[in-house]
């Protein structure tokens, strides 16, 4: 594309996402990123179907915090990770696949091959709770990527994605 022709995707309002290392039930843990730091997402209720845990384990020291999101702490994360962190871990194996969860979250094992040997070893390094501060900006960004899902599929542009470099020069 030497010529200056912009190909197709770059002339659409969505961008090229790599697949998932495994299909995910999106059920159970909608929203799950490596961000800030952090391996975050929110994980339904198995009790409640109108509630749901922003949980979080941090890079390096596995300091974690789970609450629903109306801000009231989860009553399974008390000296270690609950439920709720556990298919957080599982289903981020599932869509980064366990290297580079490992990689990311700097867990120290050799031959990562599941979620669970992950798991093991973060909670043998008993990793204490963490302050939990970043759930209401990791549920604004859940909120913000379902209210994608219900724009009609468009190649024109969409205007709080208009801060992405462009290819083309600009004229001042």
């Amino acid at each position: 594309m030497g010529d200056g022709a912009l190909s197709v995707w770059e002339k659409s309002s969505t961008a090229r996402v790599v697949p998932s290392a495994r299909p995910r039930k999106l059920a159970k843990v909608p929203f799950v990123e490596l961000a800030d730091g952090r391996l975050q997402g929110v994980v339904s209720s198995g009790s409640d179907i109108g509630r749901v845990y922003v949980s979080s384990v941090a890079a390096g020291s596995y300091a974690y915090a789970c609450s629903t999101n109306n801000n009231r702490p989860c009553g399974g994360a008390r000296g270690s990770f609950c439920n709720h962190i556990r298919a957080l871990i599982g289903e981020a194996v599932l869509q980064y696949g366990a290297e580079r969860v490992a990689r990311y979250l700097k867990v120290d094992v050799e031959g990562v091959a599941d979620a669970h040997v992950l798991t093991s070893a973060m909670t043998a390094a008993r990793p204490g709770a963490g302050d939990g501060s970043a759930a209401a900006q990791v549920f604004s960004r859940f909120l913000r990527h379902l209210a994608y899902l219900e724009l009609e599929p468009s190649t024109g542009p969409l205007p709080e994605m208009q801060w992405f470099p462009t290819t083309r020069a600009v004229a001042a």
